[in-house]
């Protein structure tokens, strides 16, 4: 029985000598996510990452720090493609502009995905 009991110890010490290392691989680190004030989970987004979602199928933008992820508003912009001419960068001077209306400052919120990494 004192055999077994080892056996089973020993299996469980190696299973964690493999496991551990791999909990705290910087590769499989989740991305830093905060909350906001109503206690909901907020990514955050580099330059990068938001870079790479720069054309019509894929397209986010920022604002004043704020990731928008605006695909599926592409086709329906007023503007036609002035809104693909910052996709994958900062789009805050533009968004700003005397061409947008009052209500486009409520309507981006519900595009928002995240937070620009500082």
């Amino acid at each position: 029985m004192d055999v077994t009991l080892a056996t089973i110890l020993l299996g469980i010490l190696l299973s964690l000598l493999i496991v551990i290392p791999r909990l705290y691989s910087k590769s499989d680190q989740p991305k830093k996510v905060t909350l906001n004030a109503q206690n909901k989970a907020v990514k955050s987004y580099s330059k990068a990452e938001v870079a790479l979602h720069n054309n019509r199928t894929d397209c986010w933008i920022i604002i004043k720090d704020k990731v928008f992820d605006v695909t599926s508003y592409v086709e329906e912009h007023p503007g036609g493609d002035a809104i693909l001419a910052h996709a994958g960068d900062d789009s805050t001077e533009g968004f700003y502009g005397p061409q947008h209306a009052t209500r486009v400052f409520e309507m981006i919120d519900d595009f928002c995905i995240g937070d620009l990494e500082k």
